[in-house]
C-alpha cells in the first residue's frame, strides 16, 4: 500500500510506503507501484494505539465479551494492540492458564499481549517459563474478589518480577482508607464517596516504596486523582489515566447511574480537570482504557450489587481525537500518550511510530470528521457506552502490521485471526 499526502501528527505531510508488515518509507513524491494507492489528502495519519490494560473477558465471561468481540471494537477505534489482564476464570496466574487464554486469543484481530496474575496460590515458576507481557495488574485492593494482595505478597511479586526484567502493573488502592461510613447510602455516588481519593495516593506511594527497594519498574493502573499521579512522578513510576477518568466526573452519576461504577471511581470535578492538566502537560505518561464491559442487565442493579467496569477500547483514541480536534489536546500529545510512549514503556521497538522499519499499525482518519458516540453502533458485545452522545473522531482504516483490518464502510467485515503475541514476535 502507498498512502500519499497524509498529515503526521507533528504537521509534516508524507507518503508511507507499506510492503509486508512493515512501513518501508516516509517522505515525499513517491512513485505509485502495483499496490494499492490511498489519497490520504487532509486526513491525519496516527500510529495505532496500544491500549496496555484492556479485560477481554475469556475465559469464563464469554457473554460480556470475545476475544473475536473485544478485538474487533479494538480495530473499529483505531487500537491496534492490547493487554489483556489476568482476573478471568481462572484467573491467569499459572502456566497452564496462561496457555488457555493465549488459545482463547488466537481469533485476535489486532497484537495482544497477555499479563500473568497474583494471588496467594499463583505459580511464579511457569508463569515466568510463559511470554508475559507484565505483570499485573497487581490489585493492592480488594477490588476483583480474591485477587487483591497484601504488602508482603506483592514485595515477593514484585521482587521476583524485577529478577526477571518484567514490568509490574499495579491496582493501587488501600482498602483500609475506604470509607465504611458510604455503605450505608444507597445512590450513585455512593460507590466514589466509598473508595476514597485517599486510598489511591497511599497505595501508590506503597508501591513506589517497594519499588524504590528492589529497582522493579512498576507502572500505575487507571490513576484517577491528581494527588496518585504525583506521587507516581515523584516516585519514577509510570502512570496510565483512562478516558472515563479523564472526562467524567462525579457529577455524570445522576446520568450515569450504576453504569458509571468503576475502580477506581469516578472523582470530583476538581480533581477530574486536575487530572486532564497533568495528561495535557505530559505528567501522565500513558491513556488506556481498562475496558471492562459488563451487559447492560448486569449493571442494571443496585450499586453495592452492580459490577465495576465500562468498555472503551473502541472510544478511547476517537474521544482523544476530539479533544484535540477542539484544540484541548495537541496531535503530538495524542500520538503519544496513546502510542509512542506505551511502546517505550513496555519495550514494544517496532510500535508507536510511523517511520521506516516500523510494524505498519497505522489509522487514518480525518480530523474535522466527528460524530456521536452511540452504543448501538459498537462492535463490543456489551453494545453500551459511558460515552453515549458525545463525539469522536473515528478511523477510517486501520491497519496491523500492513494489513487493513478495518475500513469504514457498511459493507466491511472486520477479519479475525491477524494478531499476534507480541512477546513471541
Amino acid at each position: 500500500m502507498l498512502i500519499r499526502n497524509a498529515e503526521l501528527a507533528d504537521g509534516r505531510v508524507r507518503d508511507v510506503r507499506v510492503e509486508g508488515e512493515r512501513i518501508v518509507a516516509v517522505g515525499e513524491g513517491f512513485a505509485a507501484d502495483d499496490g494499492e494507492v490511498v489519497d490520504a489528502s487532509g486526513k491525519l495519519l496516527l500510529p495505532g494505539m496500544i491500549d496496555a490494560h484492556v479485560h477481554f473477558r475469556e475465559p469464563g465471561y464469554p457473554h460480556k465479551e470475545t476475544w473475536a468481540t473485544g478485538s474487533r471494537s479494538a480495530a473499529a477505534g483505531g487500537v491496534t494492540t492490547v493487554v489483556d489482564q489476568p482476573n478471568t476464570d481462572p484467573p491467569t496466574t499459572t502456566g497452564a492458564a496462561f496457555d488457555e487464554k493465549a488459545e482463547l486469543a488466537a481469533p485476535s484481530t489486532v497484537d495482544f499481549g497477555l499479563n500473568g496474575g497474583v494471588t496467594p496460590d499463583w505459580d511464579p515458576d511457569s508463569l515466568f517459563e510463559r511470554p508475559l507481557f507484565a505483570l499485573g495488574e497487581v490489585f493492592l485492593a480488594d477490588s476483583t474478589g480474591d485477587m487483591g494482595i497484601g504488602r508482603d505478597l506483592f514485595e515477593q511479586a514484585v521482587e521476583r518480577a524485577a529478577r526477571e526484567d518484567v514490568v509490574v502493573t499495579v491496582h493501587a488502592e488501600d482498602a483500609t482508607l475506604f470509607d465504611a461510613s458510604a455503605r450505608e447510602r444507597d445512590d450513585a455516588d455512593a460507590w466514589s464517596a466509598f473508595r476514597t481519593a485517599e486510598a489511591e495516593a497511599a497505595a501508590v506511594e506503597l508501591a513506589g516504596d517497594v519499588a524504590g527497594e528492589t529497582d522493579a519498574q512498576v507502572h500505575v493502573a487507571h490513576t484517577s486523582t491528581p494527588e496518585g499521579i504525583d506521587a507516581a512522578a515523584d516516585a519514577g513510576l509510570t502512570c496510565e489515566v483512562t478516558p472515563h477518568h479523564l472526562l467524567l466526573s462525579r457529577d455524570d452519576l445522576g446520568a450515569l447511574g450504576t453504569h458509571g461504577r468503576m475502580n477506581p471511581p469516578l472523582r470530583s470535578e476538581r480533581r477530574r480537570e486536575a487530572v486532564y492538566e497533568r495528561v495535557a502537560d505530559g505528567t501522565v505518561d500513558i491513556v488506556a482504557t481498562d475496558h471492562a464491559p459488563h451487559t447492560r442487565a448486569e449493571k442494571d442493579a443496585g450499586i453495592w450489587d452492580a459490577p465495576s467496569g465500562v468498555p472503551g477500547v473502541e472510544t478511547a483514541l476517537p474521544l482523544l481525537l476530539e479533544e484535540a480536534r477542539q484544540g484541548r489536546l495537541g496531535y503530538e500529545r495524542v500520538r503519544d500518550l496513546t502510542a509512542a510512549n506505551p511502546a517505550a514503556v513496555f519495550d514494544l521497538p517496532r510500535k508507536g511510530r510511523v517511520a521506516e522499519g516500523m510494524d505498519a499499525d497505522l489509522v487514518l482518519v480525518d480530523p474535522e470528521t466527528a460524530r456521536e458516540i452511540r452504543g448501538e453502533d459498537l462492535h463490543t458485545n456489551c453494545e453500551w457506552t459511558p460515552f453515549e452522545g458525545r463525539r469522536g473522531v473515528f478511523p477510517e482504516l486501520t491497519m496491523v502490521r500492513g494489513r487493513v483490518v478495518y475500513r469504514d464502510e457498511e459493507a466491511w467485515t472486520v477479519p479475525t485471526g491477524v494478531g499476534e503475541n507480541v512477546r513471541t514476535r
